[in-house]
């Protein structure tokens, strides 16, 4: 199966302070799957590192108040292209990310405090009818994976 993985999981340092996320467990996924890094924001011209960022709204702002919404939309459109390309099923993204995350973002106000949303990417994938994991639900991801190869 072919998946959209967020690269900062797979130990890409390009989360917004350089950093990565990389989860161990994807080494197993990718002896069997073909996981496509991604992440929409340097995809859409954000350097690396970055201000921090967080949706307010429909708006992706930076905690300097500087509007990156545009920045995130075309790194977005430019994962929704790899998804088609690859004919991708399914995502597996950072949480509470801007761009990533599901579920649960942070508000917008630079307090740490989360809201049920996701970011701009995921939005636009599960739209497109990708189904959508977080970091956390990797083994639900594992698990669930003998369903996609049924569709």
């Amino acid at each position: 199966m072919k998946l959209l993985v967020s690269a900062c999981l797979l130990g890409v340092g390009c989360r917004y302070d350089g950093g990565h996320n990389q989860l161990p467990q994807l080494k197993e996924l990718l002896k069997t799957h073909t996981c496509i890094p991604i992440c929409p924001e340097q995809m859409g011209g954000l350097p690396t590192p970055r201000p921090p960022a967080e949706r307010q709204g429909s708006r992706v702002v930076t905690r300097d108040g500087e509007d990156v919404t545009e920045a995130f939309l075309r790194g977005t459109a430019e994962v929704l292209r790899l998804a088609d390309l690859y004919r991708c099923k399914a995502a597996l993204l950072k949480e509470r990310s801007p761009s990533c995350g599901c579920g649960q973002i942070y508000d917008g106000t630079f307090t740490k405090t989360l809201v049920e949303g996701d970011g701009l990417a995921a939005q636009l994938l599960k739209k497109k009818g990708l189904t959508i994991y977080g970091e956390s639900q990797i083994g639900e991801l594992v698990n669930e994976l003998p369903f996609f190869f049924s569709i």
